[in-house]
């Protein structure tokens, strides 16, 4: 069954259109979250589940003086681009949200939202734009999935109206909008075997030998989260996080997973009782194996502990890395600084073709990975340094570690802080690299920077299959002097 589903009673009331509903919209755009977009007159419409295409009759959830937002009532005429979508979650769940449109029509509005974003927010002459590189994969290409714990499971409809007692347990993801409500996940299109198979152990042994799940109000319960990272190399992690659980407990559901998935390279577990989920400040306890797996890309190893950031789409990452490569176009003896560098992976990735790279990011313990990383591939010309990058990326540091012929700079969805963006303009290094996943606030930064810079090359990546979400690489390079 589609899961838009169609509600029976009338538009009309009393012969005049029902204020709570609109009728024969035509939706001709698609936003965040995957809702389309249509207008009533001139007031915008966002529309649940409808993509660029369809005839809608629309009730209204929500009206504002600029826009309105609502759900499908009736689908008149459904889009071209429409297709079945293939995840029983779909429409409940926050994740895959384009999954209802052809992966065709998804490539061209993602290219279509990086246009609109530069041209409107950055002023940027867009015909430089390359075709967006599709992901070889649009199912099971996530590295890394993390799931929750919760003893209030989110009911569907079916369950509401059912008469059998229900299971109020679940593991599985956050509904949006929701954050103590969790829809429990039978079969997730995210990330490829053994991980559904041992997310469902998992639920499947904490109900049969009594383990509390989580309680995200009162913060009660003895599972709380379940972090599954699964390797280009097929070497598995699986991180456990407890709160209030017994020893004997912990042991129990380890051994268990020991003996019952014996390919996990990495069986770790945490004892978290703060009030929020984050890991980083929390002590990872070995129980089995490792306590780290591999990523390998380009003939390089990455060594990746459970509080590594690694790119989550591995494939996808290296097509990535090759296009920022092919921008820079490297001639070999080249000084190149690396801003947001992360765990170093795009570093270490390019330090055979230049004669320097240095790597700044905000995370320590980033850097740590990053030089780990250096080390186990014998790679001698990169060198890492922790801290706020405007507090950083000084003078002195530019005199001290030498002027950089190219910059690479992938900072965090919020962009750069004006004040790195202005110590680029005084760097005036020949070219940037400028990769983003978010496009709003690149074309913002690109807008500053256009005042010694011009925007050459565009080109958008696809990481995220069926979802709205789109990297974007872009070649900056410096304008000519004018000495007359």
């Amino acid at each position: 069954m589609h899961p838009i589903k169609l509600a029976t009673f009338a538009l009309m009331k009393h012969g005049t259109i029902n204020s709570s509903f609109l009728p024969d919209i035509q939706v001709i755009d698609i936003a965040e979250e995957g809702k389309g977009v249509g207008r009533s007159g001139d007031v915008v419409v966002f529309i649940d589940h409808a993509i660029p295409g369809d005839i809608v009759d629309v009730k209204l959830t929500r009206k504002k003086k600029k826009f309105y937002e609502g759900k499908i009532h009736r689908l008149i005429r459904p889009s071209e681009h429409r297709t079945e979508s293939f995840c029983t979650h779909f429409g409940t769940c926050g994740g895959c949200k384009w999954q209802h449109m052809d992966y065709s029509a998804q490539l061209k509005f993602k290219q279509k939202a990086v246009v609109d974003a530069l041209q409107r927010l950055g002023g940027v002459d867009t015909s430089a734009i390359e075709p967006i590189l599709p992901s070889k994969k649009s199912q099971y290409y996530r590295n890394k999935l993390e799931y929750t714990f919760s003893d209030k499971r989110w009911l569907t409809n079916e369950d509401i109206q059912s008469n059998e007692k229900l299971e109020m347990n679940a593991l599985g993801f956050h509904i949006p909008g929701r954050f103590d409500k969790i829809l429990d996940i039978e079969h997730c299109y995210l990330q490829q075997s053994p991980s559904n198979e041992i997310r469902n152990q998992v639920r499947d042994y904490a109900l049969t030998n009594g383990l509390s799940f989580y309680n995200l109000k009162d913060h009660t319960g003895a599972l709380r989260n379940l972090i599954i990272r699964i390797a280009s190399t097929g070497e598995i992690m699986l991180v456990v996080v407890f709160a209030y659980a017994t020893q004997e407990q912990i042991h129990q559901m380890m051994y268990f997973l020991k003996d019952r998935f014996p390919e996990i390279t990495s069986l770790l577990y945490i004892i978290n009782q703060k009030k929020n989920d984050t890991i980083f400040d929390q002590t990872i306890e070995l129980f089995s194996g490792r306590d780290h797996i591999f990523e390998e890309m380009d003939g390089l190893k990455f060594k990746i502990s459970a509080k590594s950031f690694y790119q989550t789409n591995s494939n996808q990452a290296y097509e990535l890395y090759q296009i920022v490569k092919e921008f820079a176009s490297f001639q070999g003896n080249e000084i190149v600084y690396d801003l947001y560098t992360g765990a170093g992976t795009i570093a270490n990735f390019i330090a055979s073709s230049v004669k320097a790279v240095i790597g700044i990011e905000y995370v320590p313990t980033a850097i740590e990975d990053a030089k780990i990383n250096s080390s186990i591939n014998n790679i001698h010309n990169t060198r890492f340094y922790a801290g706020d990058m405007k507090d950083i990326l000084t003078v002195d540091f530019v005199q001290t570690h030498g002027k950089p012929d190219i910059i690479i700079t992938d900072p965090p969805r919020a962009g750069m802080h004006t004040d790195v963006v202005q110590r680029l303009l005084e760097i005036e290094a020949q070219k940037i690299v400028y990769v983003s996943c978010n496009a709003a606030t690149q074309a913002r930064d690109i807008g500053l920077l256009n005042e010694k810079y011009t925007v050459s090359r565009i080109r958008p990546v696809d990481m995220f299959p069926h979802t709205q979400h789109v990297e974007n690489v872009i070649l900056l390079v410096l304008k000519r002097h004018d000495y007359a």
